[in-house]
């Protein structure tokens, strides 16, 4: 039972972090996402936000301006030709919430639900910076040693050119007789 546990939790947070995007070079979540998570409708979520408005400063939740929205839905690859609300969409523009936010979003929803979806959202999105800093270290070792390589490179560069230069056979040229010479008596 704790295998099926383990992969559940898994496939949660597979299903968390495929709903984290990248608005204005900050990983946030979108308020339907949370929404859907939450196990609630996307207007009581923004109901709730909009009474406790002073938790929420630009830097825990902003709206998406109409550009943000068309550059995320080709990003996810979702299309958008009709008018939103002759299909029963939202009228306005979505919110997203960044991982401050997304933690201010469980005291204001205060339910069982939302504190432990809010767990598990957090725990990804640590990972998910543990992940980053981890591939930067590597970046940065790989950038050394493509450094060092092209330092390599030039100076085995410089040895086969030496080797070359003496495989390379020298013209012939006359050499002088050494020794007792007939000719000259």
């Amino acid at each position: 039972m704790e295998k099926h546990g383990i992969a559940e939790a898994t496939l949660v947070d597979e299903v968390v972090s495929n709903k984290i995007k990248v608005v204005r070079g900050i990983k946030v979540m979108l308020d339907r996402d949370l929404a859907e998570l939450y196990g609630v409708e996307t207007k009581h979520l923004k109901r709730q936000v909009q009474r406790n408005s002073e938790r929420f400063p630009l830097d825990f939740m902003f709206q998406l301006t109409a550009r943000e929205l068309a550059a995320l839905r080709y990003q996810i690859g979702t299309s958008n030709d009709a008018s939103a609300t002759e299909r029963g969409g939202s009228r306005v523009l979505p919110m997203v919430f960044t991982e401050q936010g997304i933690a201010m979003l469980s005291s204001v929803l205060n339910s069982e639900r939302a504190i432990q979806v809010n767990i598990r959202i957090i725990r990804v999105f640590t990972r998910m910076r543990e992940l980053l800093t981890a591939h930067q270290d590597i970046l940065r070792k790989l950038e050394r040693i493509e450094t060092e390589v092209a330092a390599h490179g030039e100076d085995i560069g410089t040895l086969f050119e030496h080797i070359r230069q003496m495989l390379t056979p020298a013209l012939e040229q006359p050499r002088q007789r050494i020794g007792y010479k007939q000719d000259e008596l």
